[in-house]
């Protein structure tokens, strides 16, 4: 019987085989950076913004947001890096750049448009993307899956408590 690439034999390490990849992993971050910033700039107020709103019980404080998202973004940079350097460009890269797409989409919708529930469809769709890049980054490295799953639980969260604060400022 032939050997496939998903055979343990055969399975690549976690180690970078050449210098380049270094500058590829800068690129995964920049697009994170950029994917932060687009959202972020949409919507200066958002701090405020949160603050005047009603909120569920469970809410953090709005200072709380800035050091998460700075963690997951670098996760999700050095998650997507670690899957490219498995298979290169490929669907589970596809998903990657979807759901950061979608991650960039939230804040404007959100803060900027103050539609809570279009903003409760577009994280959902959200969750969903990262569940499926997870499930697509496992095949190709298991700490690229791990690396979003802190990601998909904030999401998860954030998802809960964009449908409370949609309910309670109708």
């Amino acid at each position: 019987m032939a050997s496939t690439a998903t055979d343990p034999r055969h399975r690549v390490t976690d180690r970078p085989t050449e210098r380049s990849t270094w500058w590829v992993l800068a690129a995964f971050l920049v697009a994170t950076a950029v994917a932060a910033g687009l959202g972020g700039a949409a919507s200066s107020s958002a701090g405020s913004e949160y603050e005047s709103l009603e909120l569920p019980f469970f809410a953090p404080p709005s200072w709380l947001f800035g050091p998460v998202w700075s963690v997951l973004y670098v996760a999700i940079g050095v998650a997507g890096w670690l899957a490219w350097r498995r298979t290169g460009v490929d669907v589970a890269t596809g998903w990657w750049v979807g759901q950061l797409v979608l991650n960039a989409a939230w804040t404007p919708i959100f803060f900027g448009a103050g539609a809570y529930g279009w903003a409760l469809v577009e994280i959902t769709a959200l969750l969903a993307a990262i569940s499926v890049t997870i499930a697509l980054f496992r095949h190709r490295s298991r700490a690229a899956a791990w690396l979003m799953v802190p990601y998909l639980g904030w999401v998860a969260f954030a998802t809960a408590l964009n449908a409370s604060i949609w309910w309670l400022n109708r």
